[in-house]
């Protein structure tokens, strides 16, 4: 049965916190605010929920762009290649905030994502699910929440996104109204800067 609980960014309420934890443990489904618009996630140690995820965006997991939230840049470095000063500079810069880095996976990356050569880590600049993810231990797996309306392209009210995702996740997490403007993508893999998305991060950063 599927819950909607209310949950403030200033204050997470530690029962709250856990019972998400709790979820994530079991293999169960995430929704949840960010800085940007809210996500849809699960444990990245947990294959089953993964292809689930998988299952409800239509993509093949193997193929699948879902982004690892970290908690904080030493969580981040944990499933990535070693950072050069550069690199490292642009994300002390820009960490916590609204922006995904693709950067060079590592071997600590899941099973199913060692295809994989390159990774988007995110460090989202909103306590909720930050303080999740440093409870859980492991990264959440990230993927936006759509809207099918054909002028809103994100939900914001969690209530309406409980409504339409109850039967398809375990818990939604009410952190207020959510942003409907993504986060700005920019891939560092290879030693120069792109900028994929352009989205809620400036590009003074860069």
């Amino acid at each position: 049965m599927s819950q909607l609980l209310k949950i403030y960014e200033k204050n997470p309420d530690s029962r709250v916190v856990d019972q998400a934890v709790a979820v994530l443990q079991k293999g169960g489904l995430l929704i949840y605010p960010t800085d940007t618009v809210y996500g849809l996630g699960c444990d990245i140690t947990k294959t089953k929920a993964l292809e689930k995820i998988a299952r409800i965006k239509q993509v093949k997991l193997e193929k699948a762009n879902f982004s690892f939230i970290c908690h904080d840049l030493s969580n981040l470095s944990e499933y990535v290649r070693q950072i050069d000063t550069p690199t490292y500079k642009i994300l002390k810069r820009a960490l916590p905030g609204p922006y995904t880095f693709i950067l060079k996976g590592n071997n600590n990356l899941p099973k199913v994502f060692k295809k994989k050569k390159t990774v988007g880590i995110r460090v989202p600049d909103n306590n909720i699910i930050n303080t999740i993810a440093k409870e859980l231990g492991h990264p959440i797996i990230s993927t936006s929440i759509y809207d099918e309306d054909d002028v809103i392209e994100y939900t914001t009210d969690p209530e309406l996104i409980f409504e339409k995702w109850r039967d398809k996740v375990d818990l939604v997490l009410d952190g207020g109204y959510g942003g409907n403007i993504a986060s700005t993508i920019i891939d560092l893999s290879d030693g120069e800067v792109e900028v994929v998305r352009e989205g809620k991060g400036s590009l003074d950063i860069l």
